[in-house]
């Protein structure tokens, strides 16, 4: 993926973090994905008081491409944006579930974060997820 085509979903990501509902973290979190198709999906975060039950940006752009693609979905590239209610960048990258999840829908995907001191990291699924779990199948 080219650094170009990075700006563009981190573009994407952030404006998608300003529409994120964050009442109790203040932590607005946005993602931006393209499918092995060539297609954008977004998603936020959403939290609710249940705090274990809120809902990560990068689950749901994921789950937006496979409602549109379907079970065939496969991920190519995806841009992790996450900021203060004030705008401030944040060095977040993604939690565990969607770490894994990540892996499964794009075991080659990159995937894009700011790190420390505001830096743009990309990696690859394997490097954010070395050890990531597969469901034998018997």
């Amino acid at each position: 993926m080219q650094p170009a085509d990075f700006d563009v979903l981190r573009e994407q990501a952030a404006a998608s973090g300003r529409q994120a509902y964050a009442p109790y973290s203040g932590l607005h979190v946005g993602a931006a994905l393209r499918s092995a198709s060539g297609h954008v999906y977004c998603g936020c975060n959403v939290e609710n008081g249940a705090l274990p039950m809120n809902s990560c940006a990068e689950r749901g752009a994921i789950a937006a491409a496979v409602l549109a693609e379907g079970p065939t979905f496969r991920l190519s590239a995806i841009a992790v944006v996450a900021t203060t209610a004030d705008g401030s960048v944040q060095a977040v990258s993604p939690c565990g579930a969607c770490r894994q999840l990540i892996a499964e829908s794009g075991p080659e995907a990159s995937i894009g974060f700011f790190g420390a001191n505001e830096q743009w990291v990309v990696v690859s699924a394997a490097e954010l997820l070395p050890y990531a779990f597969v469901l034998p199948r018997g």
